[in-house]
């Protein structure tokens, strides 16, 4: 599977996407590139520099007293937690601090708060915080599961992002299909262009990576 290595500018160093093309299964859809945001959510000093991009999307007026963290971003949210504190963001918090959340899934894919977490949620200002933003299910889910538990969703953040608008808000990203790769595309599996042509799946992707069928194409 040969990777592309798309390169952003940051901070007098550079934030790197990689990406391979062919055809790929999610949860939610088939797509026809596959995006490795390994090193940029677990390598700090790539989170460092995810964080500071994506907070220089808000203005300092914004409110924001939790990041809700999805697709295993809690190190850019901490990250970004710590960004917007230096910076002096407005927070509601009693501790003047940034809460960083991760929701729970359920087998039906709902998104839980735990009694002991529920309280991050509860009548905060949050911004979601997404690996990629793609088919924007996920991304809503969030949005709905914030003010399920009466939480205040202010924005919607993501290092990759196919789309400018989710669930009434603008989505904030680093890297974007229109700058980059314009022929991204994301079909319901049931009206796959590639599978009705006999392409098989190269690989099954979800927020943990690949799990790659080999040269099966």
């Amino acid at each position: 599977m040969a990777i592309q290595i798309y390169e952003y500018p940051a901070g007098g160093s550079s934030l790197r996407l990689r990406v391979a093309r062919g055809h790929f299964a999610t949860s939610h859809s088939h797509i026809n590139y596959y995006l490795d945001l390994t090193m940029t959510k677990h390598r700090l000093s790539e989170a460092r520099l995810a964080a500071k991009e994506l907070c220089s999307s808000f203005s300092a007026s914004t409110i924001i007293d939790t990041i809700l963290c999805l697709d295993g971003t809690e190190v850019v949210g901490a990250c970004m937690a710590s960004e917007l504190t230096n910076a002096g963001f407005h927070n509601m918090n009693a501790h003047r601090t940034i809460y960083v959340a991760t929701p729970e899934h359920t087998s039906g894919s709902q998104l839980i708060f735990r009694d002991n977490t529920a309280p991050m949620i509860v009548g905060k200002h949050v911004l979601i915080l997404a690996a990629s933003v793609t088919t924007g299910y996920t991304a809503q889910a969030a949005v709905e599961a914030v003010r399920y538990y009466s939480g205040i969703p202010v924005g919607i953040c993501a290092i990759f992002a196919s789309t400018d608008e989710c669930a009434g808000f603008p989505v904030h990203s680093i890297f974007q299909r229109s700058t980059m790769m314009q022929d991204y595309e994301s079909w319901p599996s049931h009206d796959c262009p590639l599978c009705k042509a006999g392409y098989k799946l190269d690989g099954l992707v979800n927020s943990h990576g690949i799990s790659s069928f080999g040269g099966n194409r």
